[in-house]
């Protein structure tokens, strides 16, 4: 079997044990040395302890906890801006959780809502097919406005629209063809290193999205940010405030960056970094070096960018710039 093709098989195994019974998935985590969960748990470094910390609290406060998978793919990475290869490979996924909260839960108080948690994951394997390495982003916030605890100033995009991809079977379960996941590498890594690290500090039209993205580009931002369903919203409501606020932002120390048929993903704790020196989402500049973690998937159609899934930690990314959204939404449920 392809080493994609089994780690694939060794993922779906994975989730289906954590969304069943997390406790058994312990023997299929042994071999964990590092595991990036969304704040405010943050690095573990064992599967006992993201088991403890994570997944078996979800699970126990959600007892109806039902997966989506809307995108899942896997591939070896290419994550340096020099084009040397990593090597690694990796497991990707993104989806909803759903069901309803019945009991807190890493201080989020229970609701009657039917929750619609937005997840993102990818999964680092070894020679052997186990997982090692991980990165976890769960939308936080997005959460947090569904139950009516708002953190951060409304959405400038459209808030809660993280649909399945468009025409495409996202979850590519079977194996795909070599050369068009050749083609969508390579883009990316055009895209990434040669398009966003070209902004000029002055005028977006220094990176040429319009040469990545269609004009109806549909990206699905974070909550805080919300989606924007073409290149025009993307710039004004995403783009031109996020470089405002981080004019000197960077893509760097990306974690994974692979391909497979038409998809592309991109994984880092620290996959931008930057300087908080304009205000964002209502937080006056703090001059604080940022560090991003995120996760990204894109579908590339007829030599364009259609659709864009982007995962910020923003608990993360305000925690750095001294506030904790955590915080606010205790403070909002007194």
């Amino acid at each position: 079997m392809h080493v994609n093709q089994r780690n694939k098989a060794n993922a779906l195994s994975l989730w289906n044990a954590l969304d069943t019974n997390p406790k058994r998935a312990g023997e299929m985590l042994s071999a964990v040395t590092h595991w990036q969960a969304p704040e405010p748990i943050g690095v573990k470094s064992s599967g006992g302890d993201i088991l403890a910390e994570l997944f078996v609290p979800l699970q126990a406060a959600i007892p109806d906890l039902r997966r989506e998978t809307h995108l899942f793919l896997a591939g070896q990475s290419s994550a340096h801006e020099d084009g040397q290869e990593d090597g690694a490979w990796w497991v990707a996924g993104t989806g909803y959780y759903t069901g309803r909260a019945t009991a807190p839960v890493f201080g989020i108080p229970a609701t009657s809502t039917d929750l619609r948690i937005r997840w993102g994951e990818f999964l680092r394997f070894n020679g052997k097919g186990e997982v090692t390495h991980a990165q976890t982003i769960w939308d936080f916030v997005d959460w947090f406005d569904q139950i009516g605890l708002p953190v951060l100033p409304k959405s400038r995009g459209a808030s809660h629209v993280y649909p399945a991809p468009t025409a495409y079977d996202g979850a590519l379960k079977a194996a795909h063809s070599d050369a068009v996941t050749d083609r969508t590498l390579a883009f990316g890594r055009e895209f990434i290193f040669g398009g966003l690290n070209k902004f000029d500090e002055n005028d977006l039209s220094s990176m040429g999205l319009a040469a990545f993205f269609h004009p109806n580009i549909k990206w699905y931002g974070p909550g805080g940010i919300g989606a924007c369903l073409s290149l025009g919203e993307f710039e004004t409501f995403h783009q031109h405030p996020w470089l405002i606020a981080f004019p000197d932002r960077k893509v760097m120390h990306l974690e994974s960056l692979f391909a497979e048929d038409r998809l592309l993903a991109a994984s880092g704790p620290k996959g931008v970094i930057g300087t908080h020196s304009g205000s964002y989402l209502g937080l006056p500049a703090t001059g604080t070096p940022i560090e991003v973690s995120g996760l990204d998937f894109w579908l590339r159609t007829d030599g364009l960018f259609t659709e864009n899934w982007v995962f910020v930690d923003m608990v993360h990314l305000f925690a750095q710039m001294g506030v904790d959204l955590f915080d606010r939404m205790k403070a909002h449920s007194r």
